[in-house]
Formats: structure tokens, C-alpha cells, sequence
């Protein structure tokens, strides 16, 4: 199945010179989505994962569905003043902009295994604040999950090079 054939492109959106990769049509597709959450937890099944962590919107997606199939519990990273409790938090530079993301913080325990999943690594700026912020609540990150990484934007040197990754379609 080539998975890339699902994906749309949106230029110019959500600004001017970005060219947005659009998975609505590979989540709408039932044989497509089955396939990405069991490519990706082939990936991750031995691995111990305990949580998930995915930023909103598309990261809940992949992220609830992944953690469903790999047994482990889900953890939303949300925009600031979404979620209700105390929070960690956790700012960053987007290709368009900056953004913060924030988790509870009683979200993980030292002994947590957590999946970073998302749906595109691009700068790699998101990928990173999830990644410390995991970090810095004292839980090992045992890898980062993507369904697209745009190889051209070189997020991957923003990462740990011991961070196990796995991106499902490449863009260069």
C-alpha cells in the first residue's frame, strides 16, 4: 500500500510558503489508517511502552490508537488552557511560528516508558519539547513515531541520535 498516495498537499496554508501535508484523506481511508497504527506498533511492540504522548490534533489520532494497540496509556500534550489541572510545559519554534504545549504534570512516573507520536517531524522543534518535557518529568522516551517526516527540514538533528525513530513515509 503506499501510503503517500493518500496524502494531500495544501499550499500555502497555514501560511504563505508552507506546503501543508494533509493526512485527512489516509484517516478517512479504513484500510490505510489500519495500516499505519500496524506498521507502527510492530515498530514499538516490544519495547515496553507504557504511555503515549500525542500533541494535539492529529497526535491524538495516532497517538490514542497506538497506545490502544500497544496497551499503554495515552497522554494529551495540548495548546496552553486546554487541559484542567496542573500543568508542565514545554515552548518551541514551529517552520510558521511558536507554540507551547503543555501535559499534566503528574502525567508520567520514573518507571514510564513513553512514545512520542505525531503525525509530521518537519523542524523537529515540536518532536524536541516533547521530548524534554518527558525528560523532565522524569520518564525515559524510548522513541518518536511519525507517519510523515519532511527529510529536507533536517528535524531529525534537533533529536537525541540514540532516540529510536520510525517515520513511516519520507519526503526529501
Amino acid at each position: 500500500m503506499d501510503l503517500g498516495s493518500y496524502i494531500r498537499d495544501i499550499p500555502d496554508w497555514p501560511t504563505e510558503g508552507v506546503l501543508f501535508k494533509d493526512i485527512t484523506p489516509l484517516l478517512a481511508d479504513p484500510d490505510g489508517f489500519k495500516q499505519v497504527i500496524a506498521m507502527l506498533t510492530e515498530a514499538y511492540a516490544d519495547k515496553g511502552i507504557t504511555k503515549v504522548l500525542g500533541a494535539e490534533a492529529r497526535g491524538f489520532i495516532l497517538g490514542g490508537a497506538l497506545a490502544y494497540t500497544l496497551g499503554a496509556g495515552f497522554v494529551p500534550a495540548r495548546k496552553p488552557g486546554k487541559l484542567p489541572w496542573n500543568t508542565a510545559s514545554a515552548s518551541y519554534e514551529l517552520e510558521y511560528g511558536e507554540a507551547t504545549l503543555e501535559i499534566h504534570e503528574d502525567a508520567f512516573d520514573a518507571d514510564d516508558r513513553v512514545l512520542i507520536v505525531d503525525d509530521v517531524l518537519a523542524t523537529g522543534g515540536t518532536a524536541a519539547a516533547k521530548v524534554d518535557l518527558v525528560r523532565s518529568m522524569g520518564a525515559e522516551v524510548a522513541g518518536c513515531a511519525f507517519l510523515i517526516e519532511l527529510g529536507f527540514l533536517n528535524g531529525r538533528e534537533k533529536l537525541p541520535e540514540d532516540l529510536p525513530l520510525v517515520s513511516l513515509i519520507h519526503v526529501d
